[in-house]
């Protein structure tokens, strides 16, 4: 007699060259995971090869009931944690059928500003700190919190061990290996100062990868939440008072700050961060003048300054960059519920193309 579980891994490449591609895009709201699976007839490893596919953007928040049908453009392939063997996740964006990109496809532009000749030239890095929070299903209070109450004062809980501290670490060490399977960059995962709420890295990746990246982790953690029976949660500050809010710091080098004189270009490219600041702060992320408030390792929403080694900065600058004269810097406005295609073109935009 099989076991459900049985069913679920069975391995399909011992009776079939068929694999399933489970197509990803993002909905209406800007933060909601959509995805549905179809059958192909072989292994592919090339986006192109594959083919586009439409769904009803009606019941996303996409479309209009009388013109529903959206289509799927897809971009990058990941290896599938759930299914196994050869098949494979498929990141996507979304298109009119006229071929025009929807209001909410933000990868469309930001893969115009990442092919400009000059930000090819400097091959933009990132890693991107993802914060987010494990919530109980019933309550949607965070996992480890007694219900209706107040742990201890944050403290004891950064990065710390134990039972009566540690809490999640099951998800997180799933979604650490599940994206390192799919091919993911994930270079580190940590636990975080408010209790409950944990961070992944990505990176470094070049360009619009490490959007495509990021919310293909994004994806495979909200996956193993439902596993699980938790929910998650990218709001950038789910318990107001005195915790942590949740952030998506963003670490960016260019081939000329990494490069012997590139602090010089690092302040002024933050120069220029510093003069588009407004605009930077309202595509940073929805809520996040609750959590900018100048506490909490925040700069205040209204004010840009810069330091070394600051976390109470907008932008922080690495010691060893400073010692070295070149590296990377630290962008610490975004939110946790930022998208990363509009954040990282949005740097390379204004620190490469931009003129003031």
């Amino acid at each position: 007699m099989s076991l459900l579980s049985d069913l679920i891994n069975l391995n399909l490449s011992d009776t079939t060259d068929k694999i399933i591609a489970e197509y990803i895009w993002i909905g209406g709201s800007g933060m909601d995971m959509r995805s549905k699976a179809r059958t192909l007839s072989g292994p592919v490893s090339d986006p192109s090869k594959l083919p586009k596919w439409n769904y009803d953007g009606s019941s996303t928040g996409q479309a209009p009931g009388e013109d529903s049908e959206v289509i799927l453009y897809p971009q990058a392939i990941f290896k599938d944690p759930f299914r196994r063997g050869n098949n494979i996740l498929v990141m996507c964006d979304a298109y009119t059928p006229a071929g025009e990109p929807i209001p909410t496809n933000k990868r469309h532009a930001a893969a115009k500003i990442f092919s400009h000749p000059d930000v090819v030239a400097e091959e933009p890095w990132y890693g991107i700190e993802q914060e987010y929070t494990l919530l109980q299903r019933d309550v949607k209070w965070p996992i480890g919190w007694p219900l209706g109450g107040y742990p201890g004062p944050q403290g004891p809980y950064y990065c710390s061990i134990g039972a009566d501290k540690s809490f999640g670490r099951d998800v997180v060490d799933s979604h650490y290996k599940s994206c390192l399977y799919a091919g993911i960059n994930i270079s580190g995962i940590n636990g975080e100062v408010m209790p409950g709420q944990w961070e992944f890295q990505v990176g470094p990746a070049v360009g619009i990868s490490a959007g495509d990246e990021l919310w293909v982790a994004r994806y495979i953690l909200e996956r193993i939440t439902e596993i699980a029976g938790v929910v998650l949660s990218f709001d950038p500050k789910p318990i107001q008072g005195d915790w942590n809010g949740a952030g998506a710091h963003t670490n960016y080098s260019t081939k000329s700050m990494r490069h012997d004189g590139g602090y010089e270009v690092i302040k002024k490219a933050i120069e220029k961060l510093g003069l588009r600041h407004k605009e930077h702060i309202a595509a940073y992320g929805e809520g996040n003048e609750r959590r900018l408030t100048g506490r909490h390792e925040t700069a205040d929403i209204n004010t840009f300054l810069w330091g070394v080694a600051n976390r109470g900065a907008s932008i922080r600058v690495g010691r060893d960059t400073e010692t070295q004269g070149k590296g990377y810097f630290e962008d610490r406005r975004p939110a946790s519920n930022m998208d990363p295609y509009v954040v990282t073109s949005m740097i390379a935009e204004t620190t490469i193309l931009w003129k003031p």
